[in-house]
């Protein structure tokens, strides 16, 4: 109680704790510092946090309902959005930062060069691990601790040694110039993926694409009009192989890791006057490539209706491809109009996933896309009765072109051998993928021209090697 003391004793008394919690504080902090107080204490959380768990999956077993797997994504309003927003702007700083630039790269190269020792054998630049450590420890000196994760012992051990255990500097730094540049590519596509869950969806593609255009020096005189479907184009391929389930999202490590990212960064390290037509014309994302697709797609669309009926679709490729390969095609991949009935046709993406299965046959995403076409019945392999029917359209269009006679039964037999399926009556999907041959399998059921290169393949290969030797 208030015992009339004055405001400086009041005061006083109330900034001293009573002894009863002093004494209580200083039993309980020497409980947990000891051993078996600190061990006791880590038990009993372990108890409460297991009568916890064990509660909340009584209550999910009587309500008989599934566990949640979902959780909405927050909208932009929310606080939550904003600090997951903040966060990782401070995060792609962070990684921007420890980032090698051109200056660091060039100074990298240079000390590389003045520590490494010449293979009197073959002449090139190596170094040991002595050196590679040296160097790291200068370069460190130089560009700070940001190139110290380049020089670990794992790194070393990745490359060829020789018998002196020594590594070539010059794959070395090769590495260091793909990780900068994928790690650039990362923080570029990560500005991109609004929801942060570590994927992009085509328009997001579009637009890395469209900035990474000025950077190209193929590209950079690209007509502006074109640039839209150019982007189109090109992000189309990335969907082809990083998103074979359709699902309008590709993963973007599935993107960095994919070979249609090499080759488009190929443009920016090779000027159009030193590349030849004919890889030009192998490079999907040139600009040659991209418009010879579009004048490709003009041509076939006689009616100029946007969509390329069946029809207009049998004259691609010269006409080589078979009626049947044509019209499952179009049963498999392209949609039923909104009427219904067979009033399908094919617009532009889905002419692009055509070009590119038919470019990509020995790879697992083309070749699944042909797979579902051969497959007539849709039961997930291939008889004797569809290779038969398959072939008998190549078969008359090889008699057709003025060949010789041969027999359906024989080719038949040669696609069992070439697969050996482990199941001697049916070819699944994966028995072509492991045979390794079934790209050329593909092209013998559905493309006389691929069938005519297979049955003239000694001859072509003969005439390969008279050029080299020349």
């Amino acid at each position: 109680m208030y015992n009339g003391s004055g405001d400086g004793e009041a005061s006083a008394s109330k900034k001293i704790p009573p002894a009863t919690s002093m004494l209580w504080n200083r039993k309980l902090r020497r409980f947990i510092e000891c051993g078996t107080g600190r061990a006791l204490m880590e038990l009993e959380t372990k108890r409460t946090l297991l009568d916890m768990f064990k509660e909340k999956q009584q209550k999910n077993a009587e309500s008989g309902s599934l566990p949640s797997f979902y959780k909405k994504k927050p909208e932009d309003g929310y606080i939550s959005h904003r600090v997951q927003r903040l966060e990782k702007c401070r995060f792609k700083k962070k990684q921007s930062d420890l980032l090698l630039n051109a200056d660091d790269l060039d100074a990298m190269w240079v000390c590389l060069r003045q520590n490494c020792v010449i293979d009197d054998a073959t002449g090139a630049e190596k170094m040991n691990y002595e050196d590679f450590c040296h160097i790291a420890s200068e370069c460190t000196e130089q560009m700070g601790s940001k190139c110290r994760r380049f020089f670990s012992p794992s790194n070393f051990m990745k490359f060829e040694k020789d018998e002196s255990g020594r590594i070539a500097i010059l794959p070395f730094y090769l590495y260091v110039m793909r990780m900068v540049s994928l790690t650039q590519v990362r923080i570029d596509m990560s500005e991109l993926d609004e929801d942060s869950d570590g994927f992009l969806q085509p328009h997001q593609m579009k637009t890395y694409i469209s900035g990474l255009i000025p950077n190209l020096a193929q590209l950079r005189d690209m007509p502006e009009a074109f640039i839209s479907m150019y982007c189109c184009i090109a992000a189309h391929k990335f969907f082809f192989f990083c998103d074979p389930h359709r699902r309008g999202k590709a993963c973007i490590k599935k993107l960095l890791l994919s070979n249609a990212l090499q080759e488009l960064i190929e443009l920016q390290e090779e000027s159009e006057e030193e590349v030849t037509d004919t890889e030009q014309a192998e490079n999907w994302f040139s600009l040659t490539s991209a418009q010879r697709i579009c004048d490709m797609f003009l041509a076939l669309d006689k009616d100029m209706s946007g969509t390329l009926n069946k029809h207009e679709l049998r004259a691609y490729a010269d006409g080589t491809l078979t009626d049947i390969f044509i019209e499952r095609a179009f049963d498999e991949h392209i949609g039923r109009g909104k009427n219904g009935g067979n009033g399908r046709e094919m617009d532009f993406e889905n002419f692009l996933d055509f070009v590119l299965a038919l470019k990509n046959k020995d790879t697992e995403e083309g070749l699944t896309y042909l797979f579902r076409c051969l497959d007539l019945h849709g039961r997930g392999f291939l008889t004797t009765a569809d290779i038969h029917t398959l072939f008998r359209d190549v078969h008359r269009k090889w008699i057709d072109g003025g060949n010789y006679e041969l027999c359906i039964e024989d080719v038949r037999d040669e696609i069992w051998d070439m697969v050996k399926p482990a199941d001697p009556l049916r070819i699944p999907l994966a028995d072509l993928l492991s045979c390794k041959q079934g790209g050329t399998v593909a092209s013998m059921l559905i493309d006389v021209r691929g069938f005519w290169a297979h049955d003239n393949r000694e001859n072509l290969l003969q005439e390969e090697e008279e050029p080299e030797e020349e």
